[in-house]
């Protein structure tokens, strides 16, 4: 006889606050599962949660039934691959208990994470008034994660899927709402959409502790210095502290705000991650990186090891991810330069370049030089679809913009070849602007540029002999190079020079 195992009354406390449907406290399914939820289809569907050892607990939805024993306090069932459709009813069953969840689709789930980019609401985009009364779809559903920081892996999540109207898509993420639409529009099955974002938030805190000690790299850059990071942190509080004390003992307004807390490595992974693995995506929409442009040299390793980490621990394979690439924020410089946010687009490309299934959308046209949060997220959403039914779903279309692919040189003149030409290039609102060469002495100036066939010829009259070409290398570029498809051409440097985001040598 096989000893049952009872949860401790702490544990079951813990999964009440969890927000989750406890019917017995030996008995739970995994909170991210609700009534209006959508299931991935054309893939296994995991369907976990805890219990006491040995019981047998049975899963069944329309005619597909799973069964498994309760081992060391968790269950898990994967689900044979199901069409799109629905509603359907979901039942989960132990010997003395059952849950039921109702209205439940089965289509696309899609994860949209990110900084505050992601985060944006539809209600404070570019004149949403129109797309937030249009937005009734019964079809389109909703999981919008609270923001939890943890300081280790939970479970808890007080979070429901919600059915798409105006009221809930007021406030939903304006990229996440209007990829979405896009990609039901161009799919017409059930779409799934589930919301977890920070504002302000760095790529390692999405990441596992495990992923950044993979890297010594990491474990000195981030891990170490985080201590020293929180006790600075801890002694500006407390004099913060006694200084709005001691205005108010004397009867003075204060109006100092609190010091930010350092975001601590893997908190929000833990906390806003871990309670959805593994259930079944497509894939992940991402908008970050604006916390990270100072260190985007180190971007280009860290990026990547983010995207394989939610890979290895989803364990679905390279599931696609697709990212927004930051868009032009702060001063228009008059003369070419070196630039952070430039270094990040960069490393944003990088991984698209070295990793199976990762697109990134260009932003150029969509930016605000005196806002990091700019208003136009209709084409950002938009471009995020198409590069999801060319990646996640095979469709044979343009999803990018010109892409660098390789450069010669030619006595005066720099010929540029691209990736992703579509049905061809143009120029948009006039001459091409933002290319700049530099000759050996490496010194950067604008240079005179033209459309020839598939490809763009680079010159400046002051550098006879050009060593390397540099387009939209800032960070808030000018720049109108397209294809014809409508979508813009990405920034991209044709030099290795050192990044100015490298760490300096001790």
């Amino acid at each position: 006889m096989i000893e049952r195992v009872r949860l401790s009354s702490v544990w079951a406390c813990l999964l009440a606050l969890a927000g989750a449907p406890i019917v017995h406290a030996d008995f739970q399914v995994a909170p991210v599962f609700s009534d209006h939820m959508v299931l991935q289809q054309g893939q296994p569907v995991p369907v976990w949660g805890w219990g006491d050892d040995g019981e047998r607990i049975t899963v069944q939805i329309g005619s597909r039934r799973a069964t498994a024993v309760v081992h060391n306090g968790r269950w898990e069932v994967r689900l044979r691959p199901m069409k799109a459709g629905g509603p359907w009813t979901l039942e989960v069953r132990s010997p003395s208990r059952s849950v039921t969840f109702t209205n439940v689709l089965v289509g696309e789930v899609w994860l949209c994470s990110g900084q505050s980019n992601m985060e944006w609401p539809l209600e404070r985009s570019y004149q949403p008034e129109a797309d937030i009364a249009s937005a009734t779809n019964r079809l389109i559903r909703f999981l919008d994660v609270p923001n939890v920081k943890a300081e280790a892996p939970t479970i808890r999540l007080n979070a429901r899927w919600e059915v798409c109207s105006p009221d809930r898509a007021r406030t939903f993420s304006a990229v996440a709402y209007y990829f979405g639409r896009a990609l039901y529009e161009a799919r017409r099955v059930p779409i799934g959409l589930i919301r977890s974002d920070w504002g302000g938030s760095p790529a390692e805190a999405w990441m596992s502790r495990e992923s950044l000690e993979m890297r010594p790299r990491y474990v000195r850059e981030i891990l170490d210095p985080f201590p020293e990071q929180w006790r600075r942190y801890q002694e500006s509080l407390e004099e913060w502290r006694r200084a709005r004390e001691e205005a108010q003992r004397e009867g003075r307004e204060f109006k100092r705000n609190a010091p930010w807390p350092p975001w601590r490595p893997s908190e929000l992974y833990h906390g806003m991650i871990v309670p959805l693995i593994p259930y079944a995506i497509k894939g992940v929409i991402w908008y970050q990186g604006e916390s990270n442009a100072g260190r985007a040299e180190q971007y280009r390793t860290l990026f990547q090891d983010l995207i394989r980490n939610w890979r290895r621990d989803w364990g679905q394979g390279d599931f696609p991810f697709l990212a927004v690439q930051l868009a032009p924020f702060m001063a228009v410089r008059d003369e070419p330069g070196e630039s952070a946010s430039a270094e990040l687009r960069e490393a944003q490309v990088l991984a698209m370049r070295q990793l199976p299934k990762v697109g990134v959308v260009v932003t150029t046209d969509v930016g605000d030089p005196n806002d990091i949060h700019p208003v136009w997220k209709k084409p950002v959403g938009e471009r995020l679809a198409l590069a999801a039914r060319a990646l996640a779903y095979g469709e044979k279309i343009t999803w990018s913009g010109p892409l660098y692919r390789s450069v010669r040189f030619e006595g005066s003149k720099a010929i540029v070849s691209f990736d992703h030409v579509g049905k061809g290039l143009e120029a948009r609102g006039g001459p091409l602007k933002g290319f700049a060469v530099c000759g050996e002495d490496r010194r950067w100036l604008w240079a005179e540029a033209r459309i020839v066939g598939d490809e763009v010829e680079v010159w400046s009259p002051q550098v006879p002999r050009p060593v390397a070409v540099r387009y939209g290398w800032a960070d808030c570029p000018v720049v109108n190079l397209w294809n014809r498809d409508g979508l813009p051409a990405s920034p991209f440097r044709t030099d290795d020079f050192p990044l100015t985001t490298a760490p300096r040598e001790p």
